[in-house]
């Protein structure tokens, strides 16, 4: 069990990030990830575009984002929507999800950069205005429309890229 540092609300063990209000939960001074085992990948429809393999980590995972540069994966579960973006000092209104830590600012992520949620079996995806812009499969996306991500896409914001693992379980 982890306590919020920010809130004091008490998260899972290994959670990143707080389910109450979003910030980044450090263990150890350090961030815990999970590496993507190599085993078969259970495809949704299609195989993914890139060149990754594996499985997803976070056993209650809905999907899961691999952060291409790094290889990190933060695994989304216990809600079905967050916000993206990094934190900056003064900020009144946080991301659910901090990319700070992966370089976001040198990327050219915005403080509330894009929004990831589930609804039903389909994920959606929408840029909130960012000043580097989003994009699906090297596509920008236009600000505040909704576009459906499948298993495999790689997503950027603004230099930023990820993949996108659907857990289809």
């Amino acid at each position: 069990m982890m306590v919020c540092p920010n809130c004091k609300h008490k998260n899972m063990a290994g959670a990143m990030f707080c389910a109450e209000c979003g910030s980044q939960l450090i263990g150890n001074n350090e961030l815990v990830t999970q590496n993507i085992a190599t085993d078969s990948l259970n495809n949704v429809g299609r195989k993914p575009t890139g060149a990754l393999t594996g499985s997803l980590s976070g056993a209650d995972a809905w999907a899961s984002l691999h952060l291409l540069d790094t290889g990190q994966v933060l695994p989304l579960s216990s809600r079905n929507e967050f916000t993206m973006g990094r934190i900056s000092e003064g900020q009144p209104i946080m991301p659910d999800i901090d990319l700070s830590p992966y370089q976001a600012y040198a990327a050219g992520v915005s403080r509330l950069h894009a929004v990831i949620k589930k609804q039903g079996v389909q994920l959606i995806f929408m840029d909130l205005g960012s000043a580097n812009g989003t994009y699906i499969n090297g596509k920008r996306l236009n600000p505040n429309i909704e576009h459906s991500l499948n298993h495999g896409d790689i997503v950027a914001l603004g230099k930023l890229k990820m993949q996108v693992l659907v857990n289809s379980s």
